[in-house]
């Protein structure tokens, strides 16, 4: 599949010839997959000099975070592998997704790969090593080709590329070399086990046992997007909007929640998608009260409504979405209420993104504005204090209104929620109401669950909705769910 043969070629355009070069790789090129990649892209939309830019910033960040805090040290060394295989059975893989810290700062795919950056005080002097599998006929026989360490230097612009099974002999090296130097390895969340062994080992080794986690670093470059990160997160928002609307149209009572799930997978990927970003909730009736119900094996009954929580991965950026509608195509009176609460609080909220708030002052906001939206129909009792207010609006909607969204569904979790959205953020506004038969409330809205769910790209201008391809208005979705939509 990965074999580099002569062509001209455009994306989208081919033309063949019959003799193949010697050159394989591990991964889709703009030589195999000129559908996918054009001229220097590493991986969709994203070239190999952003990538080359990516660790550039790293090691000029750490070099001058240690500087500032002990300037004798001028030397650094960083680790960061890359994901292994991991099997179910035997010799049965589970599908391989890459380490997304490593993909970022690479853009290699494959497996059992690690990337050492040594940075100094000059940027002049920073190199970037990229350990990879060497080429096996066997191996690659039977799992696929290997780029190899020749090859890697050009394909993802490092200065070297060296066998994983280096990775040894380099360190020692490094060692002999340099005697006053920190490493930055995420010893406490190991992603691979022969590097953890390796890098624990080095650790006692030394003898001055100076580390720490480069993680933090990482995470805050990512939780910027590029242009190139914002188009991949649009057209992966398209593709999981459209996907939806087509399954919410598809359902009907008395089809199984496994079916609502294999509808939204299904269109997903055969509109480009790789894979879900993450089990979907595909909840019908009172399991919509379950916040992460995965189980998606019950029938969905005439009159209930659906909370569907789906996303996909395209290329490695991944899409976050919501809905929730009747699966008979029709709101009762209650469901109505209730729902245009949850969607009058979700649209303020997005509103609000403009003051460039916090995760955790948007989260006090829609207790505030869910509490006053349930007293109006009667949820909640209208003499109540403020303070008692917001208490008894987390009763009913007892998670976070937001996280950040990008290579990870939660992504950048070392980010902490307490500082302001900055533009080139992604964020989800997500609030919802879950109204469990354990709770005394009037019968008609016990076992009622509402959530909707959307991205929204921060910038100077204000918020940009990427899933607005995915409608929400009660018209809209009964239109959709009624089957009505051309």
């Amino acid at each position: 599949v990965f074999r580099c043969y002569c062509k001209k070629a455009t994306r989208g355009k081919l033309s063949v010839t019959k003799t193949p070069c010697a050159k394989t790789y591990g991964q889709p090129t703009h030589e195999t997959h000129p559908q996918l990649l054009v001229k220097d892209e590493i991986t969709p939309l994203i070239k190999r000099s952003e990538f080359q830019e990516r660790r550039q910033k790293l090691m000029d960040q750490i070099a001058q975070y240690v500087c500032e805090r002990n300037p004798d040290i001028k030397q650094h060394l960083i680790v960061i592998p890359s994901a292994t295989k991991r099997y179910m059975s035997d010799k049965i893989p589970y599908f391989f997704r890459q380490n997304s810290d490593f993909l970022y700062l690479t853009g290699c795919q494959e497996p059992d790969s690690c990337l050492v950056l040594a940075a100094a005080d000059s940027p002049s002097q920073h190199r970037a090593t990229l350990f990879v599998r060497e080429k096996d006929e066997h191996s690659e026989l039977w799992d696929g080709p290997r780029t190899g360490p020749d090859s890697a230097p050009s394909l993802f612009g490092v200065d070297q590329s060296l066998p994983s099974s280096e990775l040894e002999n380099y360190l020692h090296s490094y060692l002999k070399s340099n005697k006053n130097f920190t490493v930055w390895y995420d010893y406490m969340n190991p992603v691979q086990d022969d590097v953890h062994r390796l890098m624990c080992d080095y650790l006692n080794y030394m003898k001055q046992k100076m580390w720490e986690s480069p993680k933090i670093f990482v995470h805050k470059q990512r939780v910027i997007k590029s242009p190139a990160e914002i188009a991949l997160m649009q057209e992966s928002c398209d593709i999981a909007s459209e996907a939806i609307v087509k399954t919410v149209g598809a359902s009907r009572p008395g089809m199984s929640e496994h079916q609502i799930f294999a509808t939204v997978d299904y269109e997903c990927r055969m509109k480009g998608a790789e894979f879900l970003a993450y089990p979907p909730v595909v909840a019908g009736g009172d399991r919509a009260n379950i916040i992460h119900y995965i189980n998606n094996n019950q029938i969905v009954d005439d009159g209930d409504m659906v909370l569907m929580d789906a996303g996909c991965e395209y290329h490695g950026y991944s899409s976050d979405i919501t809905r929730t509608w009747p699966i008979n195509g029709k709101f009762n009176r209650h469901q109505r209420e209730l729902y245009e609460v949850v969607l009058d609080v979700q649209t303020k909220l997005i509103k609000l993104c403009q003051t460039f708030p916090t995760l955790d002052s948007l989260f006090d906001s829609m207790c505030v504005l869910l509490g006053k939206g349930l007293q109006q129909i009667g949820i909640i009792p209208k003499i109540l204090s403020n303070q008692a207010l917001i208490k008894a609006a987390y009763q009913f909607c007892p998670h976070h209104v937001s996280h950040y969204l990008g290579m990870d569904v939660h992504d950048t979790p070392l980010i902490t929620r307490n500082i302001k959205i900055r533009p080139g953020m992604v964020i989800t506004v997500e609030p919802g109401v879950y109204l469990s038969r354990k709770h005394k409330l009037p019968k008609e809205f016990q076992g009622l669950g509402i959530r909707i769910e959307d991205d929204v790209l921060i910038t100077e201008s204000g918020p940009v909705v990427l899933s607005r391809r995915c409608p929400k208005t009660v018209e809209d979705v009964e239109m959709i769910a009624s089957r009505k939509q051309s």
